[in-house]
């Protein structure tokens, strides 16, 4: 037998009846919430080059991706994420819509993911682009549409929002390595505060150095913002903050009450965010299960000056804890061909049945006792004999 003929590749699953019924119970809640904003569908290829992903700006480990070469030599990678390439559709396909454009897609990414992380490799996906956009109603508009995209599939959710600049201004001014400087915004993302303050502890003390070591530890509500504008003295860092104030002060009147709350912690690996960032969370899950932000330089790498904003959310472990809802579609009638004569006549009989809103299925076993013990295994309602 060979080694790998019974088992899926690491970091991925086959999902059964209830399990898909739940992922599509939560894709057409989720789906409704951005057709009702107004937001289309648009998909994209599984298979990409990688040029896409190696930019300067939007760069993706090229470790986590899935590399293959194409019949010319060309190397493509199976999609590893949906904003680059929905920027590159936007610029070639779409460069005579009307902007804004208001885009969403529905399909899987896939990462290589290291071992024992108990992440996926394979992670589907909904998530939103709002392209042509910048300034604050639209950065309000994508996260309200995040709120309510968490609100159509949870009941205990919180959202955390952040600014990507907090972290970079400061950065701008730290006397490091730009490889270290990588190092201190992995370790504040993972908030592991010993591994920071080791790396902080070797370079020289200064006002920034101080200020980096205190984000991980500056989240909660309003009183986060004095508590940093006592310790950041970056002006860029600053107007970030207050930008960021303003968006939370409007964002109250959603009366989110503690699902609310601010990060100035909040940094993503992705480094084509140069604005707000937020990130979703649900109960019983420990990594974010949405995130999004601002990301206008994206465009850059496409000579085509842009603004944008988005977010994804991972439907896999929302789905997971939505199966309480999903019941396995059992019929009411079971519908049998008496002789091989009557199997049209049977056939039509159900379709008919399914017209009128029962739940019918027609049997396709040939002997009549094996029907009905099958019917009554599944607890099938309603037996009919055509013939």
């Amino acid at each position: 037998m060979k080694k790998n003929l019974k088992i899926t590749p690491e970091g991925t699953k086959d999902y059964l009846f209830r399990e898909c019924t739940a992922v599509n119970y939560v894709r057409k809640k989720i789906e409704r919430v951005f057709s009702n904003h107004q937001f289309h569908q648009v998909i994209t290829p599984a298979l990409e080059y990688y040029d896409l992903f190696s930019t300067e700006l939007g760069s993706i480990d090229a470790a986590s991706m899935f590399k293959t070469t194409d019949n010319t030599g060309n190397i493509v990678v199976v999609r590893p994420d949906s904003t680059l390439p929905i920027a590159r559709m936007v610029t070639t396909r779409l460069q005579n819509e009307v902007f804004p454009v208001r885009l969403y897609y529905n399909q899987a990414v896939y990462r290589n993911n290291p071992s024992l992380t108990g992440r996926a490799n394979e992670i589907m996906q909904l998530g939103i682009e709002l392209i042509g956009s910048t300034g604050k109603r639209a950065d309000l508009e994508v996260i309200t549409t995040a709120v309510e995209s968490m609100q159509a599939v949870s009941d205990d959710f919180r959202l955390e929002i952040g600014h990507s600049m907090l972290f970079n201004a400061l950065a701008d001014e730290l006397e490091a390595p730009v490889e270290t400087k990588d190092i201190i915004k992995t370790y504040i993302e993972n908030k592991n505060y010993s591994a920071l303050n080791d790396i902080l502890d070797k370079l020289t003390k200064s006002e920034t150095a101080t200020a980096i070591r205190r984000l991980p530890s500056l989240f909660g509500g309003e009183e986060v913002f004095e508590k940093a504008e006592k310790i950041i003295k970056s002006e860029k860092a600053l107007e970030a903050l207050d930008y960021l104030k303003s968006l939370y002060k409007s964002l109250l009147s959603l009366d989110l009450g503690d699902k609310l709350s601010i990060d100035l912690g909040l940094v993503q690996r992705n480094e084509y965010y140069s604005g707000m960032v937020f990130s979703g969370y649900v109960h019983g899950y420990g990594d974010a299960i949405l995130s999004g932000g601002r990301y206008d330089k994206i465009f850059d790498n496409f000579d085509c000056a842009m603004g944008a904003a988005g977010f994804a959310i991972n439907i896999n472990h929302i789905a997971e804890r939505a199966k309480y809802t999903s019941k396995k579609n059992i019929p009411e009638v079971l519908v049998f061909a008496k002789t091989d004569e009557d199997i049209m006549d049977a056939i039509e009989y159900t379709s008919k049945l399914v017209k009128q809103g029962v739940k019918a299925q027609f049997s396709d076993l040939s002997d009549e006792k094996e029907a009905r013990a099958f019917a009554e295994r599944l607890k099938i309602k309603k037996f009919e004999v055509i013939g």
